[in-house]
């Protein structure tokens, strides 16, 4: 929660006012032009149908063509061919489509929302019944210029008001037997009961698409928060991070309960949002922007936010099972550590950046799934939850190849018992090949690469390496550095603080760093110049083999 949420995506929206688009005016335009069209096609249908010639044969074509629905269409002609019905449901549709040419449906709290939809499907109203949710509905208004324009005129300038009532709602849905919660706005921390119901994943869903709105990203969809809460209930009271860091998670499954933990930068805002609702009950403290320490200036890390639609396709992933052959009846057994998609249609981008994150996180694509060499289901868990994975230019993070990374190991010359670090580890490109009687250490500060590590069976220290302390207590260190910036100069130096005396520094370099004179009271060996080894990149190598004296 260290990280500024407006690193995920850009600057943080200050002004509510900027996330509402425009309406065309020609659009509308457009629509009432298409509409009056429809409706004089529908009633010279009518009047077509209801002349006598027509209407003694029409039967005809119901009983031949619709023979099993034939009992429960209506039974004359002029009950099917009525012009009201037939008006009032080109009226809902319409309506519908007046709703979709602006984005005031997305602003809209549920209850709102449910009310309007109630009323589309039911366009010559409804009579209440016997049921309390048989209210009586008015008919919906007909499809007029002047009645739809003020109509959407009157909802666009509500927007703001529906924003602050889907807020509202969520902070109404936290915990009141919980003294966590305050009852004067958002804190940091938030507890919500009965998490595993529907209505709550709705409520934290809510949460989520405000908290989009102020990121400046699109909004996860109607029911994408069930697959975070899963996640999080797998990895019971651990703390998950959301959208980035915006927002962190914990569940505990025994009690039902979530814990939500908001980021300075939202809360604030999400506060301003409520007062405009009750302006005398949030005090000002609350919703004021809060005041920063100026730090001082480090490597930034962004993580690179992904589209809600690939998170989507990633948490419907499902465990590959292979028949058993010969067997009968046919049997079946799970495929170890292989993923596919869900049944049904994708997206082909949101599919393809999709199988990019596979990749990225060493899934390997064969016929018709996708194979780790670990358990990917954690690691899975936490790119659904924080919707990113750690950006390969901000993080440097490019994989060792294996034949860069088989020659730095046999430099190493590794022993039996030797206690070995890699720092800045990524994936454990050089880890995964340390003899296994050696003490392997990893050193990596992105949370999903440590996921990956662990699930590889590694030692790992989540840290920033140059923060880290871990002196004079090695005897190997093998490291891929990141190059940009010089980075590579402060983390050699850093990690010869790790040797034991006589300890060897296995590091690879930017081939511009060989001949130089890197670390006093070594003696440095220069392997010849490799070129163009790294993926996606120009980039030359060179291997330094460094032993303390």
């Amino acid at each position: 929660m260290n990280a500024v949420v407006g690193q995920v995506t850009g600057e943080i929206i200050e002004d509510v006012s900027e996330f509402f688009a425009p309406m065309s005016a020609d659009l509308v335009d457009s629509l009432i032009g298409q509409y009056n069209a429809a409706r004089g096609n529908v009633e010279a249908l009518a009047a077509a149908v209801r002349a006598g010639q027509n209407a003694s044969v029409l039967h005809y074509f119901v009983e031949g063509n619709v023979r099993e629905e034939r009992y429960t269409l209506p039974k004359t002609v002029e009950a099917l061919f009525r012009t009201e019905g037939a008006i009032a449901q080109l009226n809902a549709d319409f309506w519908n489509r007046a709703l979709r040419l602006t984005d005031v449906l997305d602003y809209m709290p549920q209850k709102r929302r449910d009310e309007w939809f109630e009323q589309i499907r039911n366009p010559e109203g409804r009579k209440a019944g016997r049921h309390t949710s048989d209210t009586e509905l008015p008919p919906l208004p007909e499809f007029e210029e002047a009645t739809v324009r003020s109509t959407l005129a009157g909802l666009l300038h509500n927007r703001a008001q529906f924003l602050a009532e889907r807020v509202d709602g969520i902070f109404r849905a936290l915990s009141r037997a919980h003294v966590t919660n305050q009852p004067q706005g958002f804190g940091k921390r938030m507890i919500i009961a009965n998490v595993f119901g529907y209505q709550t994943h709705g409520h934290i869903n809510d949460l989520r698409c405000v908290i989009a709105k102020f990121m400046g990203r699109d909004e996860p969809k109607h029911g994408a928060t069930d697959p975070v809460i899963k996640a999080a209930r797998r990895q019971n009271g651990q703390w998950m991070n959301v959208d980035g860091g915006a927002l962190r998670i914990r569940v505990y499954g025994g009690v039902g309960t979530a814990h939500l933990e908001v980021h300075p930068d939202m809360a604030w805002r999400l506060n301003a949002i409520l007062a405009s609702l009750h302006p005398l009950a949030i005090p000002a403290e609350f919703r004021t922007k809060p005041k920063r320490v100026k730090k001082i200036k480090d490597f930034e890390l962004f993580d690179r936010p992904l589209p809600f639609a690939v998170i989507h396709l990633l948490a419907g992933m499902r465990q590959v099972r292979e028949r058993i052959e010969p067997a009968y009846p046919e049997r079946y057994r799970d495929v170890p550590n292989a993923l596919s998609w869900d049944y049904g249609q994708h997206e082909k981008a949101a599919m393809a950046e999709a199988e990019k994150v596979l990749m990225s996180i060493g899934a390997v694509k064969e016929k018709h799934y996708w194979q780790f060499d670990y358990n990917p289901q954690e690691v899975l868990d936490q790119v659904v939850c924080s919707g990113c994975i750690p950006d390969h230019k901000s993080h440097q993070f490019y994989p060792t190849p294996a034949s860069v990374a088989e020659k730095a190991i046999e430099l190493a010359e590794i022993q039996p018992g030797h206690q070995v670090l890699e720092p800045s580890a990524g994936q454990g490109g050089l880890a995964d090949l340390i003899p296994e009687l050696a003490f392997t250490s990893c050193v990596e500060i992105s949370p999903l690469h440590c996921q990956i590590l662990k699930a590889k069976g590694h030692n790992v220290i989540e840290a920033d390496f140059l923060k880290w302390r871990g002196i004079g207590a090695f005897h190997r260190v093998v490291m891929n550095p990141p190059f940009s910036e010089g980075r590579w100069q402060a983390h050699l130096q850093h990690a010869a603080t790790m040797l034991y005396p006589g300890g060897r520094l296995v590091a690879i370099l930017p081939a511009s760093a060989k001949g130089k004179q890197v670390l006093e009271g070594f003696d440095l060996q220069w392997s010849p110049v490799m070129e163009n080894q790294f993926a996606g990149t120009s980039v030359d190598v060179v291997i330094l083999t460094a032993t303390r004296l």
